[in-house]
C-alpha cells in the first residue's frame, strides 16, 4: 500500500526520459519506455488489488508525502488518499490507458514525433492518477490543470496543419472556462469552511452550512461549471468534436479512460457538497439529459468516424451525469467503466480502418464489404463495441450500467429523466448501427486498403478490450457502499415484482 505514488511516478520518470532523449532514442527504446512505464503503474494498481482484498472496504489509506504548502494557517499537504473509488478509477485509468499505449507503438510507429508522442502520453496518465489519488482538491487541481495542458498538445500533434492547432487551442481555451469557475469554487469553499481536504470540507460543510443555502449552492455551482468544462457536457461541449484532430489513440485516451471523465469523479468526490444542495444536484441531471439528447442527434447527421464517436462520448457522459442527479453514484462510476472498455475498442478499431483507408474518416467514403471480409477481426471487435454502446440486452457490458442508471431514475422518483434517457438510448442505436452498416455493409469502394504489418501490440489490446466489453466487463464492478451513499432500489424492484405477480 506504501507504494501508491509509483502509481504516478512511474510515468512521470517515463515522461522526463523520453523528454530529455530528445528523440535520439529508437523506436522499440522509446516503446519500450512510453508502454512500459504505463505497464509498471498497471502492475500496481493490479497488486494494490490483490493484497488490499477486504482492506479498503473499511478504511481509507493516507499517504502524506511531504508539506507543500505552508503560509500562516494556510497548509496544504502533499498527500495521497486510496479508497474503493480511487482504486477503482486508477484500475480504468491504467489499466485501458496500458492497452491504449500498446496499440499506440503499432499504430504510431513511423511517424514523426515518436518519442515525443509517447512522453506527452506518460505525463497526461500521470497527471490523471495524480487528481484521482489526490486527497484535496488544490492537489487536484493541479492534476486538473496538467491533464489540460496534455490534451492541448496531444490534440496539437500534428502541429503543421494550422487545422489541429486552432483545434488544440479551442479546446484549451473552452476547458480554461471551466477551470476557472472550478478555481473560483477552491477560493469560496476555502473561505468558507477553511480546509480543501476533501473529507474534512464535507464534514464542516454538514455540521456548518444549511440545507439548500445561498453558501452552498455558489460553491456547488462552481464545482458544477469545472465539471461541466473538463467533461464536455452543455453548455461547453464544443471542444471535443474538434479534439478529433489528435492521432487516434490520443482520441481514445481522452474520450475512454482520462480526461472526460475527471468532471464526473469531481462531483462524485465532492459529492457531500451537491447533497446539501438538492436544486444543484438536479441540475447536473438535467445537464446530463439535455446534453445525451443533443449529442446524439448530433452523432446522427456525421459523416466523419471520429466525429460520430465524438458525440457519442459527449452523450454516454451525459448519461453519467444524469446518473449523478438522481443519486445513482455506483451506476455513474458503473457506466464510466463500461463506456471506457467499449469506446477504446471503437476508437482502436477506427484507427486500424482509417489507416487501411489511407487516412479516410469519411464513412461513405471508406464503405464496402471488402473491409469486412479482410479483416474479420476488426468487424467482430467493431460489432461488439457498437452493441455494447447501444446496450444491446445481456451480452454486453452497456446493457448492465445503463439499466442501473435507468433503474437509479426511476426508483428516486425521476421518471422523466428516466424517459429521456430511453429516448437517448434509441438515437444511439440509431446512429450506432447507421455507422456499422455504412462501415461495412455498403458497396465496396474502388481505392485498394493498405494494411500494415500487425503483431501482438495490435491483437492484445483489441482482444482484451472485445471480451471486456461483453457481460464479462460487467462482472469486474465492485460496490462502493463504504465510499459513496448506497443507491436504494428496493422500492422499484417491489414496484416490479408487483407488477409481474398481476400479469
Amino acid at each position: 500500500m506504501n507504494l501508491i505514488y509509483f502509481i504516478i511516478l512511474s510515468p512521470l520518470l517515463g515522461f522526463l526520459l523520453l523528454a530529455f532523449s530528445q528523440g535520439r532514442w529508437s523506436n522499440n527504446v522509446t516503446a519500450t519506455i512510453g508502454v512500459g512505464s504505463i505497464g509498471l503503474a498497471a502492475l500496481t494498481t493490479a497488486w494494490i488489488l490483490l493484497v488490499s482484498g477486504g482492506y479498503l472496504s473499511t478504511i481509507v489509506f493516507h499517504q502524506p508525502l511531504w508539506t507543500w504548502i505552508s503560509v500562516a494557517n494556510f497548509r496544504i499537504v502533499f498527500a495521497l488518499s486510496l479508497d474503493q473509488l480511487s482504486l477503482t478509477m486508477l484500475s480504468i485509468i491504467t489499466g485501458v490507458g496500458f492497452l491504449i499505449h500498446l496499440y499506440a507503438s503499432w499504430y504510431m510507429r513511423g511517424d514523426e514525433g515518436y518519442s515525443r508522442f509517447f512522453a506527452y502520453t506518460n505525463l497526461f496518465i500521470a497527471s490523471m492518477a495524480l487528481l484521482v489519488l489526490a486527497d484535496n482538491l488544490l492537489l487536484m487541481f493541479f492534476g486538473w490543470e496538467v491533464v489540460g495542458l496534455c490534451s492541448y498538445l496531444l490534440i496539437g500533434f500534428y502541429y503543421t496543419d494550422s487545422k489541429n492547432g486552432n483545434a488544440a487551442m479551442k479546446s484549451f481555451i473552452v476547458t480554461r472556462i471551466g477551470d476557472v469557475l472550478l478555481a473560483l469554487a477552491l477560493f469560496f469553499l476555502y473561505y468558507q469552511l477553511g480546509t480543501l481536504n476533501c473529507q474534512e470540507m464535507m464534514v464542516l460543510a454538514s455540521q456548518n452550512i444549511a440545507d439548500g443555502s445561498q453558501v452552498i449552492n455558489y460553491a456547488t455551482l462552481l464545482l458544477l461549471g469545472g465539471a461541466v468544462g473538463k467533461s464536455a457536457q452543455l453548455p461547453l461541449q464544443t471542444w471535443l468534436a474538434d479534439a478529433m484532430a489528435g492521432p487516434t489513440p490520443v482520441s481514445a485516451l481522452i474520450h475512454a479512460a482520462t480526461m472526460v471523465t475527471a468532471g464526473v469523479y469531481l462531483i462524485i468526490r465532492t459529492h457531500g457538497l451537491f447533497l446539501l444542495a438538492p436544486y444543484v444536484l438536479n441540475m447536473v441531471g438535467f445537464i446530463g439529459a439535455v446534453t445525451l439528447v443533443i449529442a446524439s442527434c448530433s452523432a446522427l447527421v456525421q459523416t466523419d468516424l471520429k466525429k460520430i464517436l465524438a458525440y457519442s462520448t459527449m452523450s454516454q457522459i451525459g448519461y453519467m451525469f444524469l446518473a449523478l442527479g438522481v443519486q445513482a453514484w455506483d451506476a455513474a462510476i458503473f457506466h464510466l467503466m463500461t463506456h471506457a472498455f467499449f469506446k477504446a475498442l471503437l476508437f482502436l478499431c477506427s484507427g486500424s480502418i482509417i489507416l487501411a483507408c489511407h487516412h479516410e474518416q469519411n464513412i461513405f467514403n471508406i464503405s464496402g464489404g471488402g473491409l469486412r471480409k479482410s479483416r474479420p477481426l476488426i468487424y467482430l471487435c467493431f460489432l461488439v463495441g457498437c452493441a455494447a454502446l447501444s446496450a444491446l440486452p445481456v451480452f454486453t457490458a452497456g446493457f448492465y450500467s445503463k439499466e442501473e442508471i435507468l433503474f437509479g431514475a426511476l426508483a428516486n422518483g425521476h421518471s422523466t429523466l428516466m424517459l429521456v434517457g430511453l429516448f437517448g438510448e434509441f438515437l444511439t442505436s440509431m446512429y450506432t448501427f447507421r455507422m456499422l452498416f455504412v462501415l461495412f455493409h455498403g458497396k465496396e469502394p474502388m481505392k485498394a486498403y493498405s494494411f500494415r504489418n500487425q503483431n501482438f501490440n495490435y491483437y492484445l489490446p483489441l482482444i482484451v478490450l472485445l471480451i471486456l466489453s461483453t457481460y464479462i466487463g460487467a462482472w469486474l464492478i465492485q460496490p462502493l457502499v463504504n465510499t459513496l451513499p448506497a443507491s436504494d432500489l428496493s422500492d422499484y424492484y417491489k414496484y416490479m415484482l408487483k407488477i409481474a405477480s398481476s400479469a
